[in-house]
């Protein structure tokens, strides 16, 4: 398997003051050992990050804009989950 063969690589990055990975980028490799060694090196140069997570692009599952409105329609139905519907109390901090 050559270079231009190798799956792709979706990167995620937790830095050091953050709670969250986050997406960084992509990259190919022929194994999931070589991309986090390669993600390492691309995307935390500066010594920026503390965890790395490598996923293979193919294992990804995601909406499509077109079915936007379809998709997240049943949520438009809960109103009870928005905020609106709830007094807080004055005495209340850090909600």
């Amino acid at each position: 398997m050559s270079g231009a063969d190798w799956p792709l690589w979706e990167v995620f990055v937790r830095p050091r003051r953050g709670l969250a990975h986050t997406h960084a980028g992509s990259l190919h490799a022929p194994d999931a050992e070589v991309a986090l060694r390669n993600a390492r090196d691309l995307y935390t140069r500066r010594g920026e990050g503390v965890s790395i997570w490598v996923v293979p692009a193919a294992a990804i599952a995601a909406t499509s804009p077109d079915e936007r409105d379809p998709f997240f329609a049943p949520a438009a139905d809960k109103p009870y989950r928005h905020p609106t519907f709830y007094a807080v109390p004055d005495g209340v901090r850090h909600l």
